[in-house]
């Protein structure tokens, strides 16, 4: 079962289901019965490979339930057993399983998708997903401004050392050092699941979705203390436009103020920039201290949505003074599952590959891994000697 990424590319047709990530096509590879599924706090990912009457090779799919409706998922994940079961009968399919859900939901998955469900680490998932994304896939990651919403980043020849910003529930930050060395260096509980906790209780919205929308009409002035209500112009001495939120939701507590008479759209709006701008500056302050220069932002938190991108590129620009650029992805929710998927060995990969045999050698021939390196670099070892025996 070996999964060809030469000529990997995201699909650029019309999406058959909005809001989901666009497809990866695999033009060299025939047939891989693999799923993964990333079940976390809010929302559950799963990845899967198909294939296309009329068109060549397959393609990689992405589709996310809300983990509280997880028999949508399992129910999405079993059809898509049934047909490949159809197509082989006799096979035996394992699931890869990651996340905090991999454990919760273990042996409901077992019982009832009737097939072996393998758990992988959260976090190696996470780094073995992106660095697969920035280094195997064309027009991944982007820098996202106003001015310029979508302008795409070159494949780095070495993508280490960078920093990765996960923003799903909560907020975990990663040094990267290596293909097989990473380290959790802080995080915070203010994530998204912050965001959508506080936006249902003070907004009639239902999904997340709904109240990303309703912060596209919103207006935070109405809101947020800026620096202008303060001072009456700009804090110029100290680089502070009149523009810049001095208390968000400021202006609520106000005397003789209806609190009804505040939008929701304004809310979210707010809301929206509060917890991007701490997780901004959280991010940058990492970046400075472990002095690195790339920073990934990931998270199914972020979905694309212009408000909270720019809103985190302008944090890490204001705080960095334009030295550090915000890096997103267009399949940022799913670096968990795609880590899952390729867990499944063994993946053939092109000259860009970002783990050469020779190098994970070299790692194995060292005395000072620790276990996790060691498991690390022993898997990708396998995967290079499977596709290089391929070859």
């Amino acid at each position: 079962m070996t999964m060809n990424l030469v000529g990997a590319s995201i699909c650029d047709e019309e999406l058959i289901v909005q809001g989901e990530a666009r497809d990866i096509q695999l033009p060299n590879t025939e047939h891989v019965s693999q799923i993964s599924v990333d079940v976390g706090g809010s929302l559950a990912k799963v990845v899967y490979f198909s294939r296309r009457t009329g068109t060549k090779g397959g393609r990689l799919n992405f589709r996310k339930f809300e983990t509280e409706k997880i028999d949508e998922c399992v129910a999405f994940i079993r059809r898509l057993l049934d047909e490949s079961r159809a197509n082989r009968p006799g096979h035996e399919f394992v699931i890869k399983a990651t996340g905090g859900g991999a454990h919760l939901y273990y042996e409901r998955f077992k019982e009832e998708l009737g097939v072996s469900i393998h758990r992988e680490d959260e976090m190696e998932c996470l780094i073995t997903g992106l660095n697969f994304l920035i280094t195997e896939i064309p027009f991944e990651v982007f820098t996202y401004s106003e001015t310029n919403p979508m302008c795409f980043e070159e494949t780095p020849e070495d993508p280490f050392p960078y920093m990765l910003v996960n923003i799903g529930s909560g907020v975990s930050i990663l040094k990267v050092t290596s293909a097989t060395s990473f380290e959790r260096i802080s995080g915070t509980s203010l994530g998204g699941g912050t965001l959508w906790g506080l936006l249902s209780l003070l907004t009639g919205a239902k999904t997340f979705d709904e109240m990303l929308e309703a912060s596209q009409d919103g207006d935070n002035r109405n809101v947020d203390m800026l620096v202008g209500d303060i001072y009456g112009t700009d804090y110029s001495k100290i680089g502070l436009k009149s523009t810049t939120i001095a208390s968000s939701m400021g202006k609520v507590f106000k005397k003789n103020v209806d609190k009804r008479s505040f939008k929701s759209e304004d809310i979210s709006r707010s809301l929206l920039y509060m917890v991007s701008n701490n997780i901004g500056q959280i991010a940058y302050l990492n970046a400075k201290v472990h002095g690195l220069s790339k920073i990934y932002f990931g998270g199914c938190f972020i979905r694309g949505h212009p408000v909270t991108m720019n809103t985190l590129s302008y944090a890490i620009n204001f705080w960095s003074k334009g030295s550090i650029k915000a890096l997103f992805l267009r399949h940022e929710g799913y670096l968990g599952a795609v880590g899952a998927f390729m867990k499944h060995r063994s993946s053939r990969r092109n000259s860009r590959s970002f783990s050469l045999s020779e190098q994970v050698t070299q790692k194995l021939a060292g005395t000072e891994l620790s276990d996790l390196e060691a498991t690390l670099a022993q898997d990708t070892y396998l995967d290079v000697v499977a596709a290089e025996e391929s070859d």
